[in-house]
């Protein structure tokens, strides 16, 4: 048995998939709730809700990771709320369209760390690469697939 609507929590600060998100809720019927630090600009329309938290450290985080659940799809690049929302059952999907599992989000979190001491030890490292057509491309088809998959229960 199905219970309650499908959401889709955003965290939405430096999100560059947020148009994406919002016209893949008005077709499916998803509700979206947009969370950030500082007030964004989200259109007016009964499926989307923003939420602003104080400006604390991982406030926002701790919103959304409080809000997931299984009926959930939480888009994040942050790899430690990802593991946060795993392990409440919900789907976490990268903005790029690479989906975090509890399968990968062991990998991830080493490999984060794993980068972080290397930049502690004066390593000059890239960034993620720039955001693509491809990437957008890749996280509408899982945002997609995922919302099917919830649905279908």
């Amino acid at each position: 048995m199905k219970a309650g609507p499908l959401t889709i929590l955003v965290d939405a600060d430096a999100c560059p998939v947020k148009e994406e998100i919002y016209r893949v809720a008005y077709r499916t019927g998803a509700q979206v709730v947009v969370v950030s630090n500082q007030w964004l600009r989200v259109p007016q329309h009964p499926q989307l809700r923003r939420v602003v938290v104080g400006d604390t450290f991982d406030a926002a985080d701790d919103w959304i990771a409080e809000a997931a659940d299984a009926r959930s799809v939480v888009v994040t690049s942050d790899i430690l709320l990802a593991d946060r929302c795993i392990k409440k059952g919900a789907s976490v999907l990268a903005p790029t369209g690479k989906p975090f599992t509890a399968a990968s989000i062991g990998g991830a979190i080493a490999t984060r760390a794993i980068m972080a001491d290397l930049r502690a030890g004066g390593d000059q490292i890239g960034g993620p690469a720039p955001f693509s057509p491809a990437d957008r491309s890749r996280f509408l088809n899982g945002l997609d697939a995922l919302l099917v998959k919830l649905a279908r229960g």
